[in-house]
């Protein structure tokens, strides 16, 4: 590859020398550089990735267990952090929260003692968890010495921290998403790739399959499937059933487009002459179609994320889905189903904050790779 002029200006050299490279450069790189151009899919991907690590490492960041209860803070309000107390900085700190009833109607009433403050303290050892699903452990990032309490989001109904909830139902709401994606990618691949290429009465069969699941009203079906997982199954044995339940749902569309594609293209010389070299189907499949229009499977896949992830917020919030002790986001909102609980706590809403800006998250990086996958126009 000759390099640019040096006959050329420095700055006329450098753009010679980017043209040069741009013209030789792989579709992937081509797509890279595109991509890094969307600062919104940028951003998005950053604050994925930051829960994804967040909700990895829940029990090292939450103050206290998931299940940790104080019966003297039933639905506290969350406690503001302060740097500043007297006039003075003595660094973060919450006030103590000291407890009434309203004479008339009873309900509990928090106000904050501004002469009590308690210092927030780093690396703290109180609850202990397993970190990473196997080591045991009390080492917290953050928390405070009892009797203090820091409810940085508030308490529940049962007085367990809404924080480190949050946190723990991150985990199993955000692997829900990519583990039914996976899932429904692989139904939709192999199936919609086995309907395009072989054709004839099996693409008929697969297809009048499709259309019958897609005909289906979705929420009832995902009830009737739900109402027949055995009540008497494990946690996790449901978290499983769930998963399979909402990918089972997936695949439809994903397999449609697969077989558009592959109908599309099986007739083509690259495919005519892998053929004639010996490959099987499967390997024709594999290494020749389904790479070409790859980037559409790429997009299919963080797109679909926040559906999944919708799906099971969904059925967990109607008492279909996951139930306690499993703690997801869905799970959580079961008790805000009631009016004036909500209107008395609000915090207890605060889950449907992390399920909007994780499913807008997805939408720009899914827009930032839409736009990246063409990287041509």
């Amino acid at each position: 590859m000759s390099g640019p002029d040096p006959a050329l200006p420095p700055a006329a050299a450098a753009e010679a020398a980017a043209d040069e490279r741009y013209y030789v450069a792989s579709q992937w790189q081509l797509m890279w550089r595109k991509f890094r151009r969307h600062h919104m899919a940028l951003a998005g991907g950053a604050v994925l990735l930051f829960l994804y690590l967040a909700t990895g490492v829940a029990g090292f960041l939450s103050p206290y267990e998931k299940a940790t209860r104080d019966a003297d803070y039933l639905l506290a309000p969350p406690q503001r952090v302060r740097l500043v107390h007297d006039g003075r900085l003595i660094g973060p700190f919450v006030y103590s929260l000291e407890r009434t009833r309203d004479p008339e109607t009873l309900q509990r009433i928090y106000t904050e003692n501004t002469g009590d403050p308690h210092r927030i303290r780093f690396l703290v050892r109180t609850d202990p968890y397993k970190l990473l699903g196997f080591i045991r452990t009390d080492l917290h990032l953050f928390g405070v010495h009892p009797p203090a309490t820091l409810y940085l989001f508030g308490t529940d109904e049962l007085g367990r921290d809404m924080f480190s909830r949050v946190l723990y139902a991150g985990r199993v709401s955000l692997s829900v998403g990519l583990l039914g994606v996976t899932i429904s990618f692989l139904l939709g691949v192999v199936i919609g790739g086995i309907s395009g290429y072989v054709g004839g009465a099996v693409d008929t069969v697969i297809q009048r399959i499709i259309e019958f699941l897609i005909s289906i009203p979705t929420l009832p079906l995902w009830m009737g499937l739900t109402a027949a997982l055995p009540p008497k199954w494990p946690a996790l044995r449901v978290y499983f059933g769930i998963t399979i339940i909402l990918s089972i749902l997936g695949w439809t569309g994903l397999a449609r487009v697969v077989r558009g594609k592959l109908l599309e293209l099986r007739g083509g010389d690259f495919v005519v002459a892998a053929r004639v070299s010996g490959a099987t189907a499967g390997t024709v499949i594999r290494r020749h179609l389904l790479p070409s229009f790859l980037s559409y499977l790429i997009v299919h896949l963080t797109l679909a994320v926040p559906n999944m992830i919708l799906g099971e917020t969904a059925l967990s919030f109607i008492g279909l889905g996951l139930k306690a002790p499993v703690v997801s986001w869905g799970v959580l909102l079961t008790s805000a189903q009631n009016f004036r609980t909500v209107a008395l706590s609000p915090w207890l809403l605060i889950p449907v904050l992390f399920v909007v800006v994780t499913v807008m998250t997805f939408m720009f990086l899914g827009d930032g790779l839409r736009d990246a996958a063409d990287p041509y126009k």
